[in-house]
């Protein structure tokens, strides 16, 4: 099913368009990247805002009134979906009373929709905060990173039809300059390959299938649970003579267990961006960049 779905988001950049919207397209993205990729296939088509700050965690938003009010203008609202906005998201929504962006409308589009997910997993709370429909921190693997940017010039296009050429041009552009840089992310990251890492939150599933590097444990007893110093010392023994070369985390989630893993383990501690404007960021390049840097020096 999802490999028809993404056949169709393709196929809708050729699709029959809909009414045009006048003016630029106010495109409104839960995290930081989609808004990134939407300027990039948009050009000045777009005008884009993003509702989570590259320093917070996108889990966990604060539902502000400015946000409500940012919805109620947008046009397009792009969400990252498996339920990762699920705890915030609708809520600010419903109040913005904005048919335009309201689940199944035209003006909503849910970029999970265009890949395959990993981690799928039956509900079950005693396994902590999982996503039944598959981990949601889809957007570090640069392989979906040409998804999404499809996903989100394919709707463009039917919101502005006028502009289309342009818009497939931008994408073409994108794809190219994605898959350059690519073949130059694999060459640097192939004498790694097997490199195992302790993860803090499992935010790293894509990335790391995509690097060929090996998860070795996780500091989260469960996802969303913090680590407690018991399972770091258990995780510690459990990884002992695995040859664990980095702990990585968000750069939003605290340090000090952390730290002492790295420490009593001998692992390299690498605190790493995962959204535009972390750590220096400020495309979506710039954040692959910033990972494979990191992880190979």
């Amino acid at each position: 099913m999802r490999n028809l779905a993404i056949g169709i988001v393709f196929a809708a950049l050729f699709a029959a368009p809909i009414p045009a919207i006048a003016g630029k397209i106010k495109v409104v993205s839960t995290i930081p990247d989609f808004a990134s990729i939407a300027e990039e296939v948009g050009g000045s088509c777009v005008k884009t805002e993003s509702l989570v700050r590259a320093n917070q965690d996108p889990h966990f938003v604060d539902g502000k009134p400015s946000l409500v009010v940012t919805l109620n203008k947008a046009d397009l609202l792009l969400v990252t979906g498996m339920e990762l906005e699920a705890g915030w998201l609708p809520a600010l929504v419903t109040g913005a009373r904005n048919g335009k962006i309201q689940r199944g409308a035209d003006g909503y589009l849910d970029l999970s929709t265009a890949i395959e997910p990993m981690d799928v997993q039956a509900p079950d709370r005693a396994k902590g905060d999982i996503h039944p429909g598959g981990n949601p921190h889809y957007w570090t693997d640069p392989r979906n990173g040409a998804r999404i940017a499809r996903a989100i010039a394919a709707k463009l296009i039917e919101l502005d039809p006028e502009h289309s050429c342009d818009i497939r041009s931008r994408l073409h552009s994108f794809l190219n300059r994605l898959e350059d840089r690519m073949d130059d992310w694999q060459r640097r990251l192939a004498p790694h390959k097997g490199t195992k890492v302790v993860v803090y939150h499992e935010s790293w599933v894509y990335f790391l299938d995509w690097a060929g590097f090996e998860r070795a444990g996780a500091l989260e007893p469960k996802p969303g649970i913090p680590p407690r110093p018991s399972h770091v010392a258990q995780l510690i023994k459990k990884v002992k003579n695995q040859n664990v070369k980095y702990v990585i985390q968000e750069s939003f989630y605290p340090t000090n267990l952390s730290k002492l893993f790295a420490k009593k383990s001998g692992a390299k501690l690498r605190v790493l961006p995962t959204m535009v404007g972390s750590a220096g960021t400020h495309t979506y390049f710039d954040v692959i960049e910033k990972l494979v840097t990191e992880l190979t020096t």
